[in-house]
């Protein structure tokens, strides 16, 4: 029986997480989304050990194995296919317990979505503002003003969150990370290792999905705000060259599967993630640059968390700060991490500065870029039942 009113505003992957594991609590939720029907957008996304843990922990670890794929062997490569360092996924699964696993976006919303009552999720409706004392939720919906009466309001609205403006309205914005990446899932049955190819300020990444599909993503330094009138050319111009199978994925990929982004992040950490009654999560809370696949697992950690802390019959901003004190410390540690792989990793011009960073990661042992991987991957969820 629910004891309490939960408003989740957003629909992405964390704010579904986070209604299923307040709805394992007790909680009656509500998700407002502004976009007007359910959001299927992206590409792939890698959920590595502490993101596939925090999905067992909302008991969606076995459907998450039907419609992902575990990763196998990988690793670091230059441009021209040469090996840096490798990543032995059954020694990976030894370390944490678990393996990564990759699936399309559009899936893993979809498996959230259905943990859902079907009434919980409600379309279109823009959210505007949200009192951190009363939880009173004010948004738009259908060309009107309404607003919600909740006990918990939990803001996973993103990146631009409109929440995270309004109440911490001294913030700075978030800031042009200094790339852009394209990115598409296509379907693909040739042999494919999980890989991540360095060249001089230039990243491409592969990593395949269930149902012989495969989702590749490329990153460049670019100015903000560019388009292509066909991005798929643009993408081969820079990395069709480079080696196989980039250039057959690229051939099996339609140019109106290409997405492109600026990346930004937030680099300015929040003082907290919560005020009153109100707590952000994921990107609102803590949007970080993606070169070490932890956005989305991020966010995940933050809603099984939130489940675990926030009874209904409980006090509620007494909950929110356990929240902030066991989750803030840890994502912004990770999103410092982000940002300096991004620098040294993809965002590296100089050639001489290439050079060395390509033979240091030759010399590491491979057990090295295990450990470092495991780092921030290696999480154990707390109970939420």
């Amino acid at each position: 029986m629910a004891h309490g009113h939960a408003v989740v505003v957003g629909g992405g992957i964390g704010g579904l997480a986070a209604a299923v594991a307040l709805g394992r609590r007790g909680w009656r939720t509500t998700i407002l989304e502004r976009a007007p029907e359910p959001r299927e957008v992206g590409a792939g996304i890698t959920l590595m050990a502490n993101g596939v843990r925090g999905l067992e922990a909302l008991g969606l670890g076995t459907k998450l194995q039907r419609i992902g794929r575990a990763d196998g062997p990988g690793g670091l490569r230059t441009r021209t296919g040469r090996w840096l360092s490798r990543v032995d996924a059954e020694e990976m699964s030894r370390l944490l317990g678990t393996t990564a696993i990759g699936v399309h976006r559009r899936d893993l919303h979809r498996l959230l979505r259905e943990a859902l009552p079907a009434e919980a999720l409600r379309t279109g409706c823009a959210v505007q503002d949200a009192d951190p004392d009363s939880a009173v939720v004010r948004y738009r919906h259908a060309g009107g003003s309404a607003e919600l009466h909740a006990d918990l309001v939990v803001g996973a609205d993103g990146i631009n969150s409109v929440l995270r403006t309004r109440l911490w309205p001294q913030l700075p914005p978030p800031v042009y990370g200094g790339s852009t990446t394209w990115r598409a899932a296509v379907a693909y049955d040739g042999p494919l290792a999980t890989a991540v190819s360095w060249g001089t300020g230039a990243e491409f990444g592969m990593v395949p999905l269930g149902a012989d599909r495969v989702y590749w993503y490329a990153a460049l330094g670019a100015a903000p705000g560019g388009r292509a009138a066909d991005e798929l050319a643009l993408v081969r111009e820079h990395f069709g060259h480079w080696h196989d199978p980039i250039p057959a994925l690229l051939a099996a990929t339609a140019p109106d599967a290409v997405l492109r982004h600026d990346l930004y992040h937030l680099a300015t950490p929040l003082p907290s993630y919560v005020r009153g009654r109100v707590a952000l999560l994921g990107d609102a809370a803590h949007a970080m640059m993606p070169n070490l696949g932890q956005g989305g697992c991020q966010a995940i950690e933050d809603a099984v968390t939130l489940g675990a802390v926030a009874d209904p019959n409980t006090d509620v901003p007494a909950a929110l700060r356990a929240y902030d004190q066991q989750r803030r410390p840890r994502s912004q540690a990770v999103a410092r991490a982000a940002a300096q792989m991004a620098r040294y990793g993809q965002q590296l011009r100089n050639p001489a500065a290439v050079a060395v960073r390509d033979t240091l990661a030759w010399l590491a042992p491979n057990r090295a870029a295990l450990r470092s991987m495991a780092r921030h991957a290696d999480w154990r969820p707390p109970s939420i039942d």
